[in-house]
């Protein structure tokens, strides 16, 4: 563990993470901003992964969770994953396909557990990264990153978990933040920060929920919980629960990045999946 805090890997994810947490600071999903050709791409890619789930009908067996027929659909982007990738990039940095699929196809789950967490989702922000680094991406992308490309993620990931009853990797249960997802809450505080109206108690407000979710990530994620689970959301979401009693966005937001690292990448079961490769290396951060 060691080894990954100190390496470039880390800090090149970590740099990322937080350089798209300030570019979408007080901003509505809804905002308009610039759409590049490889956005719209990645996009085109999601939705195909999304249509692939319709395709690939859950099937019928004894036990409720884990749907085996999430096997059938993984195999198809198993065997497509690089096909997919060289869609968004261009023919010049063909090279580069092989070490970025790695990180698409392990970004939506195992299909030996039939399971998705953090670890799933860290592994997409880390895809990400790595089209930044090959200028795929670029600076002016990142609010499209965010609200375009991450948030059709998070669509296409909550369909999966709907369909075939993925479980949660490695979730802390009813002492983690979220059974499947961290980054749209740092994403989702960050939008909310000086927010006219809007403070973290709201959050805990069915009203002010459904009358805001579509502008902001973090509503959007408070949506889906209250969709999946029952009961009052003290007791199915508690750390979600204190966290509401927070004064500002901003705490909640610099808590979140805090907890973030210590909780998901500080975490050996979590980082025990992480590939490295030569966009993330795992060598110690050189520095310029």
């Amino acid at each position: 563990m060691g080894k990954w805090k100190r390496s470039q890997a880390y800090a090149d994810y970590i740099g990322f993470i937080l350089t798209l947490n300030e570019g979408v600071k007080g901003k509505k999903l809804t905002f308009e901003y610039k759409v590049s050709e490889a956005i719209e791409k990645l996009v085109a890619l999601l939705n195909t992964l999304d249509r692939w789930i319709d395709e690939t009908p859950p099937v019928d067996q004894p036990s409720r969770f884990g749907n085996k027929a999430y096997r059938t659909w993984y195999a198809k982007l198993d065997e497509e994953a690089e096909n997919l990738v060289a869609t968004v990039v261009p023919t010049h940095l063909a090279a580069a396909v092989p070490e970025v699929a790695v990180y698409l196809k392990e970004a939506v789950g195992n299909s030996t557990r039939i399971d998705y967490g953090t670890g799933h989702e860290a592994a997409f922000a880390a895809f990400l990264c790595c089209l930044c680094k090959i200028g795929v991406l670029r600076v002016d992308d990142q609010i499209a990153i965010v609200f375009k490309v991450f948030n059709r993620y998070l669509e296409v990931m909550r369909k999966l978990q709907k369909t075939y009853r993925m479980e949660p990797a490695g979730s802390q249960g009813v002492w983690g933040l979220d059974d499947f997802q961290f980054l749209p809450f740092i994403w989702g505080s960050s939008q909310l920060i000086d927010h006219p109206y809007l403070e973290p108690r709201h959050f805990v407000d069915e009203k002010a929920v459904n009358e805001n979710h579509k502008d902001y990530m973090f509503l959007e994620c408070i949506l889906f919980i209250t969709e999946m689970k029952t009961g009052p959301f003290a007791e199915h979401s508690n750390q979600l629960w204190n966290i509401s009693a927070v004064p500002s966005w901003s705490k909640v937001n610099q808590g979140l990045i805090r907890m973030y690292k210590a909780e998901c990448l500080e975490k050996f079961p979590v980082i025990q999946h992480f590939k490295f490769g030569s966009l993330l290396p795992i060598h110690p951060v050189t520095s310029c």
